[in-house]
């Protein structure tokens, strides 16, 4: 079977007025690419909102936890068994801190809390969580006593047990996405994903809203508001916001998100909900201001077996346009594509396109059309039948 498994996506979207994703000044974030300014909206917040909309997908016990509040996770787990029933809280923290700190995790106290948490955030599964409070839960069946089993838990074949236990059991998104732990690199995960920084595929600056907001009671006043010398708003002030239509990329390395996750039925559920997630979703950033509920106009996505493939230089020279984008967007990506598989000799293996109006009809020359409800399914086990399974 073949073993080097690409799966690229591709998509061009358009966004109305916006600041879905700002930097430390409140300005929605931005790149020069191509000698011109760049509307961006960072891989980071692409990738929790897809993460957030897999929480509707995925059950939770499938799901992974980016927190500090390990020990928490825990305790939790660890008090739900009948074996800690007769032991306090204080008694099921300590046990939850031994094997947390075993594992190779450190911790701090919490601000203005006495709780310990780790020093990062750290993306662990909730099968992790619960293997963890296994560990306590056997120790405490086999000396039938707190202490004892806490001194069991600092033992070295304890702490390499609770290290095994954080290297096996990803979930979906603690697989896709990775995990780094600077100070003990054992247990970090090789994220299978990668997701791209998305650029408008034309010049795009930013605006300004001038807003006010008026006093309602003020307004009802007998002298209409203007007996205190203010006959201005309540408040003032300004947003900055931007519109754009983006070529979002990312892509999965498919053996290797089998191997992380241990099974292809596993992979093919991963990669279902990531492209239903990863495509639907949209970063939340001043939503309620702008309500810039969109989808995407055009979603590409390629099986490849040489290596992974942006086609981000189809925009590298910006596009020009008072008539919009997204035609043009998609006649770009159509046209690179092209030349990226006559360039180089290799093309896709088999292409996916979803589209709506004409940039359906301009990329229908990629690959199979097909709806959007069909394609997470039908990309998924094309992909993951490619991919031996993990010994």
């Amino acid at each position: 079977m073949t073993t080097r498994t690409y799966l690229d996506v591709h998509i061009l979207q358009s966004v109305p007025p916006s600041c879905i994703n700002r930097d430390d000044t409140g300005s929605p974030k931005s790149a020069t690419y191509g000698g011109v300014q760049r509307a961006r909206v960072s891989s980071q917040a692409w990738k929790r909102a897809t993460r957030k909309a897999f929480e509707d997908l995925l059950p939770e016990g499938d799901l992974g936890f980016r927190t500090k509040r390990i020990v928490e996770m825990v305790s939790t787990a660890i008090a739900a068994s009948p074996t800690a029933a007769a032991l306090t809280p204080e008694q099921v923290e300590e046990l939850a801190v031994a094997v947390v700190t075993g594992a190779g995790l450190k911790l701090t106290k919490a601000r203005r809390s006495e709780r310990q948490d780790t020093e990062f955030l750290v993306l662990v599964s909730a099968q992790q969580a619960s293997a963890l409070a296994g560990l306590v839960v056997a120790a405490l069946e086999r000396t039938g006593d707190a202490a004892a089993a806490k001194e069991e838990l600092g033992s070295g074949e304890s702490k390499k047990e609770a290290k095994r236990v954080l290297q096996q059991g990803n979930s979906i998104d603690l697989a896709l996405f990775g995990r780094m732990v600077a100070n003990d690199t054992d247990l970090n995960v090789d994220a299978t994903c990668q997701v791209a920084h998305a650029l408008s595929i034309h010049a795009a600056g930013t605006e300004f809203d001038y807003f006010t907001a008026v006093d309602d009671l003020k307004e009802r006043s007998e002298d209409g508001g203007s007996g205190d010398g203010d006959a201005g708003a309540g408040m003032i002030g300004t947003l900055e916001f931007t519109s754009a239509t983006l070529y979002r990329y990312a892509t999965i390395n498919v053996e290797e998100l089998v191997k992380a996750l241990g099974s292809r039925e596993l992979a093919e559920r991963g990669i279902e909900v990531f492209l239903t997630a990863f495509a639907r979703s949209m970063p939340s950033g001043k939503q309620n201001t702008f309500a810039n509920n969109t989808l995407p106009e055009a979603v590409v996505v390629s099986i490849r077996e040489d290596q992974a493939v942006s086609y981000v230089g189809a925009f590298e020279e910006p596009i020009r346009s008072d008539a919009g984008y997204v035609r043009l967007g998609a006649e770009r990506l159509a046209s690179f594509a092209a030349s990226v598989a006559e360039a180089y000799g290799v093309g896709a293996v088999e292409t996916w396109v979803v589209g709506i109006g004409t940039a359906g009809e301009v990329l229908a020359g990629l690959g199979a059309p097909t709806s959007f409800a069909a394609l997470p399914e039908a990309v998924a086990q094309a992909a993951v039948a490619r991919v031996a399974e993990p010994a």
